[in-house]
């Protein structure tokens, strides 16, 4: 199975697309969002092309199953125009013998999450640059953001695939860093 992983989109119809002509491209079976999907916050620019309304048309259009987690510029009136949930704080995913715990990142952190088992992963967005790193035993993952990448890092999302973690340049396409996970 196929899961484009994407977080911090913030309503950047550019970068939308991009992603989208992506899913589309590469025949992925989910899309995951790791929150901050149409709202821009407080503390960014508006990213290019910011049109949260046609970043919902566009994720309301999507023919593969999507879900999310909340960032925390979502609000609850964006659960009802995106008809995929987003609302929750975190997820639990099973991979192999492994658990995934997908959150944001602003209430669950790399330094402060549930117990979680050697081997097992933390999945997480919000800071807007690219992480894959060990922590005691455990995987810490980070797509980087879609649309305001921060510390020069690239405008990027990840591709999950038969326990490969693949981080991408949404503008060029190119696989810029990759994980081999023993699931």
């Amino acid at each position: 199975m196929k899961t484009i992983i994407a977080s911090d989109i913030h309503g950047s119809a550019y970068y939308c697309r991009k992603l989208l002509e992506y899913v589309r491209t590469e025949k992925a079976d989910t899309l995951l969002l790791l929150g901050d999907t149409l709202y821009h916050g407080p503390r960014n620019d508006l990213p290019r092309d910011y049109a949260p309304k046609e970043v919902t048309a566009m994720l309301t259009a999507l023919k593969i199953p999507a879900f999310g987690v909340r960032g925390n510029c979502d609000a609850e009136i964006d659960q009802t125009v995106l008809g995929f949930p987003i609302m929750a704080d975190y997820s639990l995913l099973i991979a192999g013998r492994h658990k995934i715990f997908v959150t944001h990142g602003h209430l669950y952190t790399p330094k402060d999450h549930p117990v979680l088992c050697p081997g097992d992963a933390f999945l997480f967005g919000h800071i807007h640059v690219p992480v894959c790193e060990e922590k005691d035993g455990i995987l810490i993952l980070n797509p980087g953001s879609a649309a305001i990448p921060k510390e020069n890092s690239p405008h990027s999302f990840m591709r999950y695939e038969d326990g490969v973690f693949r981080w991408i340049d949404l503008e060029s396409g190119d696989v810029y860093k990759e994980y081999r996970w023993e699931i």
